[in-house]
């Protein structure tokens, strides 16, 4: 009989030691993809409901929306990037080319809209947001009889005071805005719960309108939506990255043309913060390349390999590293990832 015991307790121990060994399987790959997610992100809202969607949830949507209006720019590949993250812990994606939001918000002509778009939805399919992604054009929904009572059930339960700053930090002439800058957040509030998103993609500059959506979303009935916000880096020259300050390295640049921009840039020695070089190295060097190896001269110690951002960081902070070293392997690497984008798009 004790014989019998034994092999029944040993048998529910092999048991229960499996299980739990599933269990911590499952918690390690929800912890990867969380981390996955959350890399690169100035915050979002909320950590846990984010944790929480990953964990239980399937056929989860995220998406991001790109007023097609001017160059594309390493500004814009930063949400691109997180959509890619957010695809390869297989959440779906949607990309909205919002060729309304620019009309609205004064960025051209539709005619002139409609060509940026056409240009951006190739640039992000030559970056990797190929397959399994949906591209969308604002203009494809956002005129239906649905869409615009939509946007009127807003109108009603959003003051003017909100809606303006909500478009404080997005909006063309902010001091003097038309009325139609009015409702374009309540139009980007609409298309969270139009196209059924769990989460929303944008830089901290979209927060406002985010806040919007979690809160009247949810009063009519949609889901209120997870938002990751990821940070506004520097141009070249240390102010904010804008096309109308030419700080910008743009997706049709020449790989002389980056290498010239690189090294007139902002990169004071021994300094570390708001340095917009070292941004170019966390942001997009180090997602994308597992090693990053700086050339110097045999003099000052030859070529140096790194596999972590801190640790290159550390090392120009104290000066083991030259602000030269670091524009020189930034025009290598950045020029890595922009030409082959601009190849696709010369092939095509």
């Amino acid at each position: 009989m004790r014989s019998a015991i034994r092999r029944t307790t040993s048998s529910t121990s092999v048991r229960i030691h499996s299980a739990s060994k599933r269990a911590f399987n499952s918690i390690n790959v929800i912890n990867v993809k969380f981390q996955q997610v959350m890399s690169n992100v100035e915050e979002a809202v909320t950590e846990g409901e984010l944790a929480a969607l990953l964990d239980n949830e399937t056929n989860i949507t995220a998406y991001a929306g790109y007023e097609p209006s001017g160059e594309l720019h390493l500004g814009h590949l930063l949400t691109a990037y997180k959509l890619l993250d957010l695809q390869s812990v297989g959440v779906d994606v949607i990309v909205l080319l919002a060729d309304l939001h620019a009309y609205m918000n004064e960025k051209g002509t539709m005619d002139q809209i409609r060509d940026w778009a056409d240009h951006y939805q190739k640039c992000f399919s030559a970056l990797g947001l190929a397959e399994g992604t949906r591209f969308v054009r604002g203009s494809d929904y956002q005129l239906e009889p649905e869409y615009t009572r939509l946007i009127l059930k807003l109108a009603r339960h959003t003051t003017l005071n909100r809606a303006r700053r909500s478009m404080d930090e997005v909006s063309r002439n902010a001091e003097d805005p038309v009325v139609s800058q009015m409702i374009y957040p309540l139009m980007q509030t609409a298309d969270i719960g139009y196209l059924n998103i769990d989460i929303a993609v944008g830089g901290i500059d979209q927060r406002k309108i985010h806040m919007l959506a979690r809160e009247e979303l949810h009063s009519m009935g949609f889901k209120s939506p997870v938002c990751v916000h990821t940070p506004i880096l520097l141009g070249l020259d240390a102010n904010k990255m804008s096309s109308s300050r030419d700080n910008i390295v743009a997706i049709g640049d020449s790989a002389e043309s980056i290498k010239k921009k690189i090294q007139s840039a902002y990169c004071p020695p021994r300094t570390a913060e708001d340095n917009p070089l070292l941004q170019l190295y966390r942001y997009y060097v180090f997602p994308q390349f597992k090693q990053v190896e700086l050339e110097r001269p045999q003099r000052y110690g030859g070529p140096i390999c790194y596999e972590d951002f801190s640790t290159l960081e550390l090392d120009y902070a104290v000066g083991k590293l030259h602000p030269l070293d670091l524009k020189n392997g930034a025009a290598t690497y950045i020029e890595r990832i922009i030409g082959p984008i601009r190849s696709a798009l010369r092939s095509d």
